[in-house]
């Protein structure tokens, strides 16, 4: 046999052996463009191994890492595979940006560029974006969008850094339907804080309730790589962003407006199972009944009425500053506001504060149709709230029942919820209210709930905690507000007879709630 002739055995029998092998393939043959060391062969770390054989036996693969730890140069390794030795293939890559998507297939055409040349496919297509092989293999890259991947034949899909595509559920859902003749997925990202799509496919593939290899990757994973490596990287970005860059942990990463460290020492210091859960359906939560002479406030947030989201309210002891009781449940207004009468009476007739935007009003006027006495009033405008101002605005009447939720009140609602708990004010036991929290986040300049949550007992605590620090705080000063508010009192016209007090006479305190009623404000002189 001719040296030729044994050189060309010798080449059908890699050729075979890299057909065969993804891994022999990339760990013989396949250079990679390592970003200290330069141009080096790709020599698999054992976790990588392990990774790429899950690509080879799942169809469906999620991968939640940390940075810098090869795993999207995997990927992109095991695409040139299936592009070169299989006829037809139609990878598709999506990310953030098109630059993203394009990092990958730049990786692609690098390692494909750097085989022997026996081993490299005949490009008919080649670009910033896409890579053609004679084959009819082809990988491309796009930018996310609603559309994209959507009428696409697909053989294997890669989401790069997944947790951060806008509308990924949306994307995913109109390019999946193209894998159900057979193709792959691999999902992968590192975290970007809980309830997003990433989130939520990641903790069903944890559960066995989707199809996904749940794959975790995390710093400690590299073998180059120990706990002082760690403690370096603490020091030079803070242990928030170090965690959320190496550590592949859901909640110390995200945008969320009160801070993960903080949300896990509630969990971990204060919150616990209620007492009892009462209420006509079981969701009335009770830590701390209600104590002789003590004052709470009970803060309501009413729900919109479309189905998507909940009543609820919080119990507050309003000098401890700590949560007694909780509600939170999809309800009719009237339900509602009869069942907010019910418990502010128990806790000894506490302040009620409940919002009245939209279907709010329902709620408030079934309050004041049951003659409930503490309710909160809103100034008609924020502005300086000094208490000559507050005094003022009541003075000339500029007052509606209800906490008032504008575009000015709305960050001062949150902010203050935030400052509130960041400085460990005020203590909460309640799980439910730790979820929303842990789905607050900072999202397009507001703050606000993730898409598909509620952050109902978040904004009851806000209008809550702001209330004990305007209203609530007057109180503790000591200003004589009952003097202020009679002066807002009314003197019944009009033909209307109200009440009559002990001594006989007609009840001439009478208020204009502002709905062409009048409220007995008599509470006020007790």
């Amino acid at each position: 046999m001719s040296a030729t002739q044994q050189l060309r055995d010798r080449i059908k029998e890699e050729y075979k052996k890299c057909a065969v092998s993804a891994d022999y393939f990339l760990t013989k043959y396949s250079y990679i463009q390592h970003p200290v060391r330069g141009r080096m062969l790709f020599d698999l770390y054992h976790y990588q191994k392990d990774t790429l054989q899950a690509f080879e036996s799942h169809d469906y693969n999620i991968i939640l890492k940390g940075r810098q730890i090869g795993i999207s140069t995997l990927v992109a390794g095991y695409a040139l595979w299936l592009l070169l030795f299989h006829n037809d293939k139609n990878v598709l890559v999506i990310a953030t940006k098109q630059e993203t998507a394009k990092n990958l297939v730049t990786k692609v055409r690098f390692m494909h560029s750097n085989l022997p040349v026996w081993l490299r496919g005949s490009v008919i297509t080649d670009n910033k974006l896409s890579l053609q092989f004679a084959n009819g293999s082809q990988i491309k890259a796009v930018a996310s969008s609603k559309d994209a991947g959507r009428s696409e034949a697909l053989s294997l899909l890669i989401l790069d850094e997944a947790a951060f595509i806008d509308d990924a559920d949306i994307i995913w859902t109109a390019a999946s339907s193209t894998l159900s003749t057979g193709g792959k997925a691999i999902l992968l990202s590192t975290p970007n804080g809980v309830g997003n799509f990433f989130h939520k496919m990641w903790q069903q593939a944890e559960s066995k309730e989707n199809n996904f290899n749940p794959v975790m990757l995390d710093w400690q994973v590299h073998p180059e790589r120990d706990q002082a490596w760690r403690d370096r990287q603490t020091e030079l970005m803070g242990e928030l962003q170090a965690s959320q860059e190496h550590d592949a942990s859901f909640i110390f990463s995200g945008n969320t407006v009160i801070p993960a460290e903080i949300i896990e020492f509630y969990k971990a210091s204060f919150v616990q199972e209620p007492i009892t859960k009462g209420g006509f359906d079981g969701n009335l939560w009770i830590w701390e009944y209600a104590q002789h002479g003590k004052s709470y406030i009970v803060c309501a947030d009413v729900a919109r009425g479309d189905g998507s989201d909940y009543s609820a309210f919080h119990v507050i002891d309003a000098t401890t500053c700590e949560q007694v009781a909780e509600y939170k449940s999809q309800v009719d207004t009237r339900t509602f506001g009869n069942m907010l009468v019910s418990v502010a009476t128990e806790y000894n007739n506490a302040l009620l504060v409940v919002e009245n935007a939209n279907i709010g009003w329902d709620v408030v006027n079934t309050i004041l149709e049951k003659g409930y006495e503490k309710m909160y009033y809103s100034p008609r405008a924020y502005g300086d709230m000094s208490m000559d101002k507050w005094l003022d605005k009541m003075d000339r009447e500029q007052t509606v029942p209800g906490f008032t939720t504008s575009v000015k009140t709305r960050p001062l609602v949150i902010s203050k919820m935030e400052s509130y708990i960041r400085e460990k004010v005020f203590t909460f036991h309640s799980k439910r209210l730790l979820e929303e929290l842990r789905v607050f986040v900072w999202q397009h300049g507001k703050a606000q709930a993730q898409n598909g949550y509620n952050d109902d007992l978040v904004m009851a605590l806000g209008m809550g905690l702001f209330t004990r620090d305007t209203a609530m705080k007057f109180y503790e000063q000591g200003m004589d507000l009952n003097r202020a508010m009679v002066s807002n009192i009314t003197r019944t016209t009009y033909g209307y007879t109200g009440p009559v007090l002990p001594d006989g006479v007609q009840n001439p305190y009478m208020m204009d709630n502002g709905h062409g009623e009048f409220e007995d404000m008599t509470w006020v002189l007790s």
